[in-house]
């Protein structure tokens, strides 16, 4: 996910437009003029001419977010240390990789502290143009592997093992630690990883659960249009001036917790209650913080970021007690409630108890923080690209009137009766990945490139540079949804990882 500034403008609307319309100008209208800038070499319709060479060093695209990132430079140290078996000849193959320089590293060190995220996916996108589709890199005596094409990241699919092993948000753990809390999937590795994930899998991720929550989002989408209508209707200039970002944040928070707890907060109107903005305000501190944490051990930072770690467990505190509180709910209304009527996710997994109930915040946790970027910068995105690209907006125009009375009707038919709409989706998120890179820590041996990987060796799938990659889409500098929809090649659209995790 990508990060955006603040963005604020107005348009003007004709009292007699249709309203929904006068609305998705209002978004891309203002996103067109505010993201320009940082995306001035990714895909338009008038942007064929340049080389894909070109464009990607002059690149400034807004960065993958501060929370899927997941670069951790010291604790992948004791993760990775393990590895202990290779051969001397392995090594020697390993140490063929080409390597991402010292004082390339140190760069990288210097843009982090300087710049923060904003601009490191593109350091390490020109050094893959520069390298090729593989380097490598230690951070004290770990070796570290980078790769970027689809044919890798299906070899690295292939040697997985039932237990997939990737890097801790070690702020986050050392939370969940001190607290005395257990830890949800995003933060396990191991059997216990493996338990929790098949105990979620029928009632988060399969086609089944998807289609009983999904008339909840849908409910919050159109309380969002209403809301959005309404500001259009009160002005008297008939102009909307709001802020696309946190709107869109909000209305990424109401869904998900609706379809967590089955319970509205509340976010899409005016006044928001003084619960609700704490609740807010704790979610942005938490993805304020944790990458101010990530990048020195916590033996240090303990002592030198005293404030930011005290922000970040307070935070953290603010949405473990709200999970608390609703799951309390939850129980009482499971009580005294008709149990078949489908009430949320969390609902669903005390009903059958497939899950212990510490188990069950744990990973309600980790969802309500893990919802939420993931959703509101493919959108922010999505509408931007839908500013620069009008034929492709009035395609999606097109299909959803098509699709309206079917959907209305019956809400999940929005999963298979908008198939250019899923396919803008994935061309968003080739574009602007929800995460820099996925990560895996082998567990065997593997020849990446022609090249002997020992296992037990960290290696680092990159997502942006593949998605820019022009030997894997053609053209990548164009915004062209359509190329998804012919498109049957794996391991291409990895937005959300692979395999099991």
């Amino acid at each position: 996910m990508y990060r955006a500034r603040r963005l604020h403008s107005s348009f003007e609307a004709n009292a007699t437009m249709d309203t929904t319309e006068v609305v998705l100008r209002a978004l891309v209208k203002q996103l067109q003029g505010s993201l320009g800038p940082y995306c001035s070499s990714s895909s338009s319709s008038s942007s064929s001419s340049s080389s894909s060479s070109s464009s990607s060093k002059k690149h400034t695209a807004p960065p993958p977010s501060s929370l899927t990132i997941n670069i951790i430079i010291t604790t992948i140290i004791s993760t990775t240390s393990s590895s202990s078996s290779s051969s001397s000849s392995s090594n020697r193959e390993v140490n063929a990789i080409p390597q991402y320089s010292r004082n390339r590293w140190l760069k990288m060190i210097q843009i982090l502290r300087e710049q923060g995220q904003e601009n490191l996916h593109l350091e390490m996108h020109q050094a893959f143009q520069e390298l090729g589709p593989i380097f490598r890199y230690s951070i004290g005596s770990t070796q570290i592997v980078s790769v970027m094409l689809p044919e890798d990241a299906e070899k690295l699919h292939q040697v997985e093992s039932m237990h997939p092993r990737r890097m801790h948000l070690e702020p986050w753990v050392a939370h969940r630690e001190h607290r005395g809390l257990r830890r949800g999937v995003f933060l396990l590795n191991g059997p216990e990883w493996r338990l929790n994930r098949l105990r979620l899998n029928p009632h988060v991720l399969s086609p089944k659960a998807v289609q009983k929550f999904v008339p909840m989002v849908d409910m919050v989408a159109r309380d969002f249009l209403e809301a959005l209508k309404k500001k259009v209707f009160q002005n008297a200039r008939g102009s909307l001036t709001m802020d696309v970002q946190q709107s869109l944040f909000n209305y990424s928070i109401e869904a998900s917790n609706f379809a967590l707890f089955g319970e509205r907060l509340g976010l899409l109107g005016h006044d928001l209650s003084p619960d609700s903005l704490k609740f807010i305000h704790a979610l942005h501190s938490v993805f304020k913080t944790t990458p101010q944490l990530m990048f020195l051990p916590r033996s240090l930072t303990r002592w030198t970021s005293t404030r930011v770690w005290k922000e970040h467990f307070e935070a953290w505190d603010v949405i473990s007690e709200y999970a608390n509180r609703c799951i309390r709910k939850v129980h009482q209304e499971l009580r005294l409630g008709n149990p078949h009527s489908y009430s949320g996710i969390v609902a669903e997994l005390i009903s059958q108890g497939a899950l212990p109930l510490d188990a069950i915040k744990a990973n309600s946790i980790e969802l309500t923080a893990g919802s939420v970027d993931t959703t509101t910068f493919p959108l922010v995105m999505t509408l931007f690209e839908l500013a620069r690209n009008p034929d492709v907006q009035q395609a999606l125009r097109q299909e959803s009137l098509a699709a309206e009375a079917s959907i209305a009707a019956n809400p999940q038919r929005a999963l298979t009766d908008l198939p250019l709409l899923r396919a803008t989706l994935k061309e968003t998120l080739r574009l602007y990945p929800v995460g820099g890179f996925l990560e895996r820590i082998l567990s065997s041996d593997l020849m990446l490139q022609n090249y002997h990987v020992p296992a037990g060796t960290l290696v680092l799938l990159y997502l942006y540079s593949m998605g820019r990659n022009p030997a894997v889409f053609p053209r990548p500098e164009r915004y062209t949804p359509q190329r998804w929809l012919e498109r049957k090649r794996s391991f291409q659209h990895l937005a959300f990882g692979f395999g099991l995790r």
